[in-house]
């Protein structure tokens, strides 16, 4: 099997250097690798990858769909093996790809939950300002909320990485790629009313100087603490959906969308690496879209 030893190095090098994947998205995708070949030296299939056909992947594929795993993981494998041999192809290790008419689970997708407009003002005005942590909390979900950040974009997030006069944040995302993000007024204003409070800890880590928002020690607020802190707010505001730092993401796109924002932008701001993933985005409400047709629509135009 010393094809598969060569060829999957090189497949890592790939995901590395010119996908610039992060080294647990690597691994993620070089275990689908490993359960395919495993699976073929079970089944006494002793030659390289480039010596599979169609039919010996519709087998694993069943196999896979056999071990119990959920629709979401088959998939997920699936999306790893397409991938590896799209990679042999591209090295012309391959003519053929023999992925090409291999079929995963429908799994559909499932839409997180979005909050109005309306809810977001609820979930904020349960914020007590009167508390130390009061200001830090309004800052960080404005922050969440404008900029649609994920929440350890967030936790991350340093005070040199806001250029406050060109009205960007530089935010490092997924497979640490970099890129910038508008900030509204608002989210300044609110990172300005904290600030001072910030400052003046007496018991900020060394590690930590930079970093924007701090737990009540100095340190680095962990993912888990943003987590509670809305969830709380939630249960304060009565909000009866399930809600997570990923909401205010998901909310911020999505009102984004509805409200006529291109696309391909909105995939710049949520570092989303193929469009595919931003369309999830689109489902805009009947009304809205029965609106923005008949308003643009040449022959709706009154004559």
């Amino acid at each position: 099997m010393d094809n598969w030893e060569r060829d999957i190095s090189g497949y890592k090098s790939y995901l590395r250097l010119e996908k610039g994947l992060s080294e647990n998205s690597i691994q993620a995708y070089l275990n689908d690798i490993i359960k395919l070949k495993t699976h073929l030296e079970a089944s006494g299939f002793e030659d390289g990858p480039d010596a599979l056909d169609s039919r010996m992947l519709h087998v694993f594929i069943q196999w896979i769909g056999e071990s119990g795993l959920n629709e979401r993981s088959q998939s997920r494998i699936l999306s790893g093996i397409k991938s590896f041999f799209r990679y042999l192809v591209l090295e012309e290790r391959i003519t053929i790809d023999p992925t090409l008419m291999l079929e995963g689970p429908r799994t559909g997708r499932k839409l997180p939950e979005v909050l109005s407009v309306s809810e977001i003002d609820q979930l904020f005005s349960q914020i007590d300002l009167s508390k130390p942590e009061g200001q830090r909390n309004r800052a960080m979900l404005e922050v969440l909320y404008s900029c649609g950040l994920r929440v350890s974009e967030l936790t991350s997030l340093r005070i040199s990485d806001i250029f406050r006069t060109e009205g960007f944040l530089r935010v490092i995302g997924k497979g640490d790629k970099e890129r910038l993000v508008p900030i509204s007024h608002t989210a300044l204003k609110e990172i300005d009313r904290y600030m001072p409070d910030r400052n003046s800890k007496l018991n900020i880590d060394k590690e930590h100087m930079d970093i924007l928002f701090l737990n009540r020690r100095g340190g680095k607020l962990t993912r888990v603490m943003v987590f509670t802190i809305i969830r709380q707010l939630s249960e304060k505001a009565g909000l009866k959906k399930k809600i997570s730092p990923h909401t205010l993401r998901h909310s911020f796109a999505t009102h984004l969308v509805n409200g006529g924002a291109d696309l391909r932008a909105v995939q710049e701001m949520l570092g989303h690496e193929s469009i595919v993933t931003t369309e999830i985005y689109t489902h805009l409400d009947r009304e809205y879209l029965r609106e923005a047709i008949i308003s643009h629509h040449p022959r709706s135009k009154n004559r």
